[in-house]
């Protein structure tokens, strides 16, 4: 479900379900977290690109995912929690800049993935969401890292609302750096890379990445822990219950 490999000092870590839409499910993430593992002790490696096979980015979660979600305990839904808050987690604290190559639409838990990545660059025709309120759940855990990078009116806005924005507005709001078309993408996300790889020390630039993971990291963990508990309670609500088989049939919950 995800490649690596390694080129001229940047290593790929590329999610590969295309036919998925590269779907998050308990194996990616898991495979995700050992892809970054790989990569966290390997000094051959200065800057980690994250990139998507496909026409999609990321979709969110996995449509098997989502049916065993209901079958699951408080105890299991804590524990599914737990594993996404450590990937998210993991990477926004990772000790190498991480660079987010967003070919195409990022999606609830895929636009959580690209948001705790350190730079982000797409397309002009993909779209962006945290459309969890809108099958019953809650976005628990993005919430924590997008207030801490846009701010709490704009985070308030995008979780509370649900829909879809694209890329120039999602570039206005911080969540991208730079649009490219799609031809370009790959080519400017290198140069980019390049330019940090030859620009910049690499002791200074984990350095400073670490000094400004450690500003309200206290704060930030309790907030996590909290949010990995809420997003287990919320999932045995009736109106996520309601949500979700809404979704898998293909229908528009009534709320």
């Amino acid at each position: 479900m995800v490649k690596t490999n390694k080129e001229n000092r940047i290593g790929y870590i590329t999610l590969n379900r295309p036919e998925k839409r590269n779907a998050l499910g308990p194996e990616m993430v898991q495979e995700l977290s050992e892809a970054f593992e790989k990569f966290s002790e390997d000094e051959e490696v200065k800057v980690i690109v994250l990139k998507a096979e496909g026409k999609a980015f990321c979709a969110g979660a996995d449509l098997a995912y989502l049916q065993d979600l209901q079958s699951y305990t408080f105890e299991e839904n804590l524990e599914d929690s737990l594993r996404l808050k450590g990937l998210f987690a993991k990477i926004y604290e990772f000790p190498k800049v991480v660079i987010a190559q967003v070919q195409g639409h990022a999606i609830a838990g895929g636009c959580g993935l690209m948001t705790v990545c350190d730079y982000a660059f797409t397309v002009p025709k993909a779209l962006f969401g945290y459309t969890e309120v809108r099958i019953g759940f809650i976005p628990a855990l993005v919430s924590v890292f997008l207030n801490e990078q846009i701010g709490g009116a704009k985070t308030q806005e995008l979780l509370l609302h649900g829909g879809l924005i694209d890329a120039e507005k999602a570039k206005a709001y911080g969540l991208v750096n730079d649009i490219f078309s799609p031809d370009d993408l790959e080519r400017q996300v290198k140069s980019f890379s390049q330019e940090l790889i030859e620009g910049n020390s690499t002791h200074s630039m984990t350095a400073t990445k670490a000094l400004l993971r450690k500003l309200n990291k206290k704060q930030r963990d309790e907030n996590l822990m909290m949010a990995a508990k809420l997003n287990a309670e919320g999932r045995a609500h009736p109106d996520c219950v309601h949500g979700i088989s809404s979704f898998l049939e293909k229908k528009k919950p009534q709320w």
